[in-house]
C-alpha cells in the first residue's frame, strides 16, 4: 500500500476530487494547511508598515491506495492540477506496512475497499 500526500492549490481540490471521483477513487482526506516552497509568500503595507506573508494558503490531500493504483493516481492528480506556474505544488509517496478497518477487523488492502 502506498500513501499519497498532494499539496495544492486551494481553488483546485474540487477539480481534484471529481477527477479522483471519475478515476474510481474514493477515500480521501483534505487538510487546509499554509506553507512556504518556492512561492516565498508576498509583501504587503499595512498602515505604513511592511508585512511579509511568508505562508500561503494550501491544500493537503491524502490518499491510501493498493501498489497498483499509485502511479494512475499520481497521474490523475498532476494532469488535474499542473499550470507549469511555480506553486502548482508537490506530491510525497510513501510506503503503508498495514491498515485494519476498526468496524470489521479486516487489515491490509481489504482494509481500503
Amino acid at each position: 500500500m502506498k500513501r499519497i500526500e498532494a499539496f495544492i492549490r486551494p481553488e483546485q481540490i474540487e477539480d481534484v476530487k471529481e477527477s479522483l471521483k471519475n478515476a474510481g477513487i474514493n477515500g480521501i482526506s483534505v487538510y487546509q494547511i499554509m506553507g512556504s516552497g518556492c512561492q516565498r509568500g508576498w509583501k504587503e503595507f499595512i498602515r505604513g508598515t511592511e508585512v511579509d506573508f511568508n505562508f500561503l494558503p494550501k491544500i493537503k490531500v491524502e490518499l491510501i491506495v493498493e501498489d497498483n493504483e499509485a502511479d494512475s493516481v499520481i497521474d490523475c492528480i498532476v494532469k488535474t492540477v499542473q499550470t507549469g506556474e511555480i506553486g502548482d505544488g508537490k506530491i510525497f509517496i510513501s510506503d503503508i506496512q498495514d491498515a485494519v478497518r476498526i468496524r470489521t477487523g479486516e487489515r491490509g488492502t481489504d482494509a481500503l475497499k
